[in-house]
């Protein structure tokens, strides 16, 4: 069974949460969402290459510092660029978007199937995925085209991936209990547990002498 990504019990509730902030952001904001993603980028890089600029000089003593200077002068020439030339950004930021619905989609779908044979699954298991997967397509055909209609669709799709997220999360949280009762003996992951040598005791060693032989 599939378990990456879910090993650590917070990871899939995360990425639901973040999705879903996103995705309302997108469909109440569609006209600046975007535009505002795009200049935080810019702002991350930019901050990191200060950030960078001011340990290199704090450390310069212990070596690196021209590490430093070339992370702050190509941090800081990204974002200046992206500042510079956003609506470029910004047919890369929504072509990202729908490849990583596309992947996170059909990923899930996987997951699922390999926990098909440990726990039923629904209909709804399967298809907030699917439609996850071909919101990502449409985006991916309509990347240079950055409307309102096409923002509103990046937001429902991320929306519903969040929703599917919370979904798989705890679909999975079931099947891997379902496993570890199924197969005690070993984990999620394959790795032999313990739990199949309870009963074992170990066993006692006495040394016999020469005279009681």
């Amino acid at each position: 069974m599939i378990t990456f990504g879910f090993k650590n019990k917070f990871s899939g509730w995360t990425r639901a949460a973040i999705a879903i902030l996103v995705g309302c952001f997108m469909l109440v904001r569609p006209g600046s969402a975007i535009d505002i993603l795009v200049y935080v980028l810019a702002s991350i890089l930019v901050a990191s290459g200060i950030v960078s600029l001011v340990y290199g000089f704090a450390n310069r003593k212990a070596g690196g510092l021209g590490l430093q200077l070339f992370n702050t002068v190509v941090d800081i020439l990204i974002g200046a660029l992206i500042f510079a030339f956003p609506q470029v950004v910004t047919n890369i930021i929504m072509w990202v978007i729908g490849a990583a619905l596309v992947v996170f989609g059909m990923f899930q779908i996987i997951v699922m199937i390999s926990a098909a044979p440990y726990l039923r699954m629904t209909a709804w298991t399967f298809i907030l995925p699917s439609v996850c997967a071909v919101g990502g397509v449409v985006l991916l055909f309509n990347a240079s085209d950055v409307t309102v209609a096409i923002t509103r669709i990046a937001g429902a799709a991320i929306l519903v991936y969040g929703v599917s997220e919370i979904f798989s999360t705890w679909k999975m949280k079931k099947a891997v209990h379902e496993y570890e009762i199924k197969f005690p003996s070993s984990g999620p992951s394959g790795t032999a547990g313990t739990s199949g040598y309870a009963d074992v005791k170990d066993a006692e060693f006495e040394k016999v002498s020469k005279d009681e032989e």
